[in-house]
């Protein structure tokens, strides 16, 4: 698939490691390689301000979208090439589906997994049929990835459904998945029950 914008859904925090602002800067520096456009939440702070700052620097594509409510909160990046202010998170969300051909999650908090869970919710649900990847650096996302097999295990989560999410500890390894993606055929969403 050709691969021209991507949302990179990541924290507003650095975290303690310099291996997460390094893979933030690496990322960076692969999109401007590429020339794909970077699709985030806005900020200027954190992994989102490392990651499109990095691109910025070097005359990259940055489209921040950020919800009226947290301009108070959060540093809007105004160097962006362009920002979008939505009335609502969800509006956020939809705007941000709409101008992308795939998602990257670096780590990040509680709103990093919100955004993560519900891309790869649409592409469960066959709303939308995009590659979700998520970068694993220094195995920050181990006890997540072990949180879904063991869904699997359970019974909560289809295999197939589990494979929708693309691994991968290094930018290229996981580059090279999104853009060799291919959607699954649709299959039944949702099990009949039996009375």
């Amino acid at each position: 698939m050709k691969l021209t914008s991507a949302v990179v859904f990541c924290g507003s925090s650095l975290g303690f490691n310099e291996l997460y602002k390094n893979v933030a800067i690496e990322l960076g520096n692969y999109f401007v390689e590429n020339q794909i456009k970077l699709v985030y939440g806005g900020g200027k702070i954190g992994m989102m301000g490392v990651v499109s700052n990095t691109m910025l620097a070097q005359g990259g594509e940055v489209v921040g979208i950020i919800p009226d409510l947290l301009k108070h909160e959060e540093v809007i990046n105004s160097g962006a090439t362009e920002i979008i202010v939505t009335k609502t998170m969800s509006e956020r969300k939809m705007k941000m589906s709409q101008m992308i051909d795939a998602y990257i999650t670096l780590p990040g908090g509680f709103g990093t997994l919100d955004e993560l869970f519900e891309a790869l919710t649409l592409q469960q649900l066959h709303i939308e049929q995009k590659p979700v990847g998520l970068l694993n650096v220094n195995g920050f996302f181990n006890h997540t990835i072990q949180q879904l097999d063991h869904m699997v295990k359970e019974g909560f989560l289809k295999p197939e459904n589990r494979a929708l999410l693309l691994v991968d500890e290094t930018v290229d390894g996981l580059m090279n998945q999104l853009k060799t993606y291919k959607a699954p055929k649709k299959t039944h969403v949702i099990n009949k029950v039996v009375r």
